[in-house]
């Protein structure tokens, strides 16, 4: 059997190094995976034409790096925006698409009214301090009862002094980005979506919902216990192989 040839894309907050090795480590001998940092986090600041454009072209040249054509495509949070935005880009390249709680899917007209209001109120956070501004985008993303982790003691890792300004510049993008929802509709490759039970249900749960009329082929997969900030691929990253390695096997080759 071909080696299976993935990108992954991490979230905002850690980086890819450190969010994909238990999940790549459950994925077998047959998978050539590669987790690719965001290009957001690519100098000290974003740059200022930053958008995911931006996070388009990094995939492009990660893949042209390695010789590949066609590859499947996993991305978390603005990871999972971003491969979102190369599917709608490129979608003769993407052989599957697995979603692991998209951080952004488009401004389009059936967005609800929570989900409009959930935004304003993350366009409110952008005026906060750097830890006020991390603590309150971390609320949002859970249910109300979700308890949160308290930092970890000690100073905070180099990479950290970087995320604010990274969330931030992906709140930006998300605000004008124009995904065309029509490319994704004529997507017709298997699409994976993995939602946590306890996340924000007005952010990703609407967003899974909108995404599962859009994408012809389209699974979705609740993991009760999970939240956004205690995803499935890190927590229960065998079960997250298993349900890859399914979407993966119908994936049609080019």
């Amino acid at each position: 059997m071909p080696l299976r040839r993935v990108i992954m894309l991490p979230g905002s907050v850690l980086p890819a190094a450190l969010a994909y090795p238990a999940l790549i480590s459950q994925l077998g001998p047959d998978v050539e995976a590669v987790a690719k940092e965001l290009e957001v986090y690519d100098e000290s600041t974003p740059r200022a034409n930053y958008s995911l454009d931006s996070e388009v072209a990094g995939i492009d040249r990660v893949a042209a790096e390695r010789g590949w054509d066609t590859f499947h495509l996993v991305g978390y949070s603005g990871g999972g925006a971003s491969v979102l935005a190369f599917t709608a880009r490129q979608p003769a390249r993407v052989l599957s698409l697995s979603l692991l709680e998209p951080a952004w899917a488009g401004n389009w007209d059936d967005m609800s009214e929570a989900h409009r209001a959930l935004w304003r109120r993350y366009a409110e956070l952008q005026s906060l301090p750097p830890d006020q501004f991390m603590a309150g985008f971390m609320r949002l993303g859970v249910r109300p009862e979700v308890t949160l982790a308290p930092p970890p003691a000690g100073p905070p890792p180099p990479w950290m002094a970087k995320r604010p300004a990274g969330i931030r510049a992906f709140l930006a993008t998300f605000a004008t980005y124009d995904l065309d929802r029509q490319a994704l509709r004529d997507y017709t490759r298997p699409v994976y979506f993995a939602l946590g039970g306890l996340s924000n249900p007005d952010e990703y749960g609407e967003i899974a919902e909108r995404l599962g009329r859009t994408f012809p082929d389209f699974t979705l997969e609740v993991f009760p216990e999970r939240h956004h900030f205690d995803p499935p691929h890190r927590v229960q990253p065998a079960d997250v192989a298993r349900s890859l390695q399914e979407v993966w096997g119908r994936a049609q080759p080019a």
